[in-house]
């Protein structure tokens, strides 16, 4: 179902789903966030989370499980091997993507350690369409190196086309015949490019990547945790989908692939993880890696309620009113920060809603981190909590020197199945005071700043004290409004 008319005229999206069990949530006052933000270091994965009133910082982990799949979380088997809730597991990822060997992992990064350990060496290239911060991290411990090769329009903040996600095939190209097909073990394609707004790749792109890896004898590695919402653009938007059904896609994408892994914390609405191998020479490599460091074969290092909650969640999502919740909302969303000339990613892809920090607060250079600056600043007018993707996430370059980010993001994910539209609309009258009051925000500087995934550990401070300023004219226009 798309959005649906009302009789005022407004188009909404609709939940199709009821609330059966409720979670209270505490909306703290104002002078309350300013200390507690203080306490995270100005870095909002650092909050509490009694200290939040949205948690809007990922859907990773944190989407609402539907009652099938909590009933089915009754029947596991949990034997340390050979649990019979594995092969149910197993048999299910066979199925939907027609890999005969499949491994368990407790969520996605576990999964690119494995794959990293064993393909990646010193000098190794891996080209990505765009890279996501653990996989490179992994690449990059084990000797390797990222190419980016997502298509031009992918960075382009505000556009209509509507693959961004997808890879420059005439740079993948280049890049082969440039460094040699030997140093490129694989070659990395994101369903649902997390970091440039959870855009979407296209079959027929998919399909060309898989062309020129064929050529060159290098295996096609697909990372499915944002998958769900992937399926549903291509569903929409592309025109060879339209008459395909969501099952069927699924298994369009999975015959373009050698490897295929997943964070089941998005993909599956639970926690762990997985690797879908084609052939028994890859897979006999990996098994004993996860072995060592996830767990048995037959779990993972995962709970069997878990894969029995992930087994379900994998089957409901071929189904096209459960998968086109989450990207509905989502272009609700931005739409209407759009009517308020509020700058966001278009056009709107999965995941969340994401603003763009660099034109939003322009006035803040990126050495002083406008996205961490304005996620924090989210936090304090609206006890909302965003994350920051921009330079924070990445990593700075040996010399020291900053690495500034292709795009300054702040994420407002929307976990599925969570919030109501009045909470949705919450956010956008909070964001778009925020954006007229946008003046008052100012950068962050480091306190603490740990070597690798610097985003999830350090500590900043605001270079000034606009905090106090902002804080000020929230309470001129709100008065004694939380």
């Amino acid at each position: 179902m798309d959005h649906i008319k009302l009789f005022s005229g407004e188009k909404i999206p609709l939940e199709m789903h009821k609330v059966m069990i409720v979670q209270k949530l505490a909306l703290q006052p104002i002078e309350k966030r300013i200390d507690f933000i203080k306490d995270a270091g100005f870095n909002t994965f650092l909050l509490r989370n009694r200290d939040i009133f949205m948690d809007m910082l990922t859907d990773s982990g944190v989407n609402a499980m539907s009652d099938k799949q909590q009933a089915a979380m009754f029947i596991a088997d949990d034997s340390y091997a050979g649990s019979e809730t594995f092969y149910r597991f197993e048999s299910k990822l066979q199925s939907l993507f027609g890999m005969k060997y499949v491994l368990p992992a407790h969520q996605g990064r576990a999964c690119e350690n494995i794959i990293s350990q064993v393909f990646v060496e010193e000098g190794s290239i891996i080209p990505m369409n765009y890279h996501f911060t653990t996989s490179k991290a992994h690449v990059t411990l084990n000797g390797g190196t990222v190419e980016e090769l997502i298509i031009d329009e992918g960075l382009k903040v505000s556009s209509s086309f509507p693959f961004k996600g997808n890879m420059d095939i005439e740079k993948l190209k280049k890049l082969i015949e440039r460094e040699g097909r030997e140093k490129i073990p694989f070659v990395r394609v994101e369903a649902g490019t997390n970091l440039i707004g959870g855009q979407p790749i296209s079959l027929g792109n998919l399909r060309e990547v898989q062309k020129v890896c064929q050529e060159n004898d290098i295996l096609l590695v697909f990372d499915a945790s944002l998958l769900g919402d992937n399926l549903h653009f291509i569903k929409i938007r592309e025109e060879q989908c339209k008459n395909m059904s969501i099952r069927e896609i699924t298994k369009k994408i999975a015959d373009c692939c050698d490897i295929i892994y997943f964070s089941a914390r998005k993909l599956g609405c639970a926690r762990g993880g997985g690797i879908c191998i084609r052939d028994k020479e890859n897979y006999d490599k990996m098994k004993g890696l996860i072995t060592l460091y996830e767990g048995f074969l037959t779990y993972g290092g995962m709970s069997v309620r878990e894969i029995e909650a992930i087994t379900v969640g994998l089957e409901e999502t071929m189904d096209e009113e459960i998968i086109n919740q989450g990207p509905q909302f989502i272009e609700y969303m931005c739409h209407e920060l759009q009517k308020a000339g509020i700058p966001v990613i278009t056009p709107p892809g999965g995941l969340g809603c994401h603003l763009d920090a660099k034109q939003f607060v322009s006035h803040i250079p990126q050495e002083q981190y406008p996205a961490g600056a304005l996620a924090a600043a989210i936090y304090i007018i609206s006890g909302i909590r965003s994350m920051e993707r921009g330079t924070i996430s990445e990593q700075r370059k040996p010399d020291g020197t900053e690495t500034l980010a292709n795009m300054e993001l702040v994420r407002l994910a929307l976990p599925r199945r969570v919030f109501t539209l009045s909470q949705v609309k919450y956010v956008i009258d909070r964001i778009s005071w925020l954006y007229q009051n946008r003046n008052l925000i100012e950068g962050l500087t480091f306190t603490s700043e740990p070597e690798v995934l610097r985003f999830f550990f350090g500590r900043l401070k605001p270079v000034s004290n606009w905090t106090e300023k902002l804080i000020k004219k929230f309470k001129q226009d709100f008065g004694d409004s939380l």
